[in-house]
């Protein structure tokens, strides 16, 4: 028996790929860490914020690839001599991912009290009207 998804919908022709989006999105792997915000600052503009407190630019990463941007983020465990009593503050990695559509793309990243902020910008699309030529066969 053949899986039957929105995309093999007769009128729906080459939206196999947005199948294999929807599947992906779905296996990102996000556990909840670290928490995030996801604002539209303009019609065109959107800005991603993780709570990052506690890393360093130079402890995370920002990758994009196959329009799937992913923020990782590794501090290191040294802890130069020190006895905790309790360590409720852990120093532990994590993967977080955001699937981006075609025109989206990412102007920017900062940090700001332990905030990281990513910044992305919308391309708005062009109206191509094509009128296609009938022959005779």
């Amino acid at each position: 028996m053949t899986k039957m998804t929105f995309a093999t919908h007769p009128f729906l022709l080459g939206f196999e790929q947005l199948d294999r989006l929807v599947e992906r999105t779905a296996k990102t792997g996000n556990d909840g860490y670290p928490p995030y915000n996801i604002e539209q600052s303009a019609e065109d503009r959107f800005k991603i914020t993780l709570a990052v407190a506690g890393f360093l630019p130079d402890d995370m990463s920002i990758t994009l690839e196959n329009r799937q941007l992913t923020v990782r983020g590794q501090q290191n465990d040294d802890n130069d001599g020190r006895v905790f009593l309790h360590r409720g503050i852990a120093a532990r990695q994590f993967q977080r991912s955001f699937v981006l559509a075609d025109r989206v793309e990412v102007t920017g990243a900062s940090m700001e009290n332990g905030l990281l902020h990513i910044e992305l910008r919308q391309a708005n699309p062009e109206n191509v009207v094509q009128t296609i030529k009938i022959t005779r066969g």
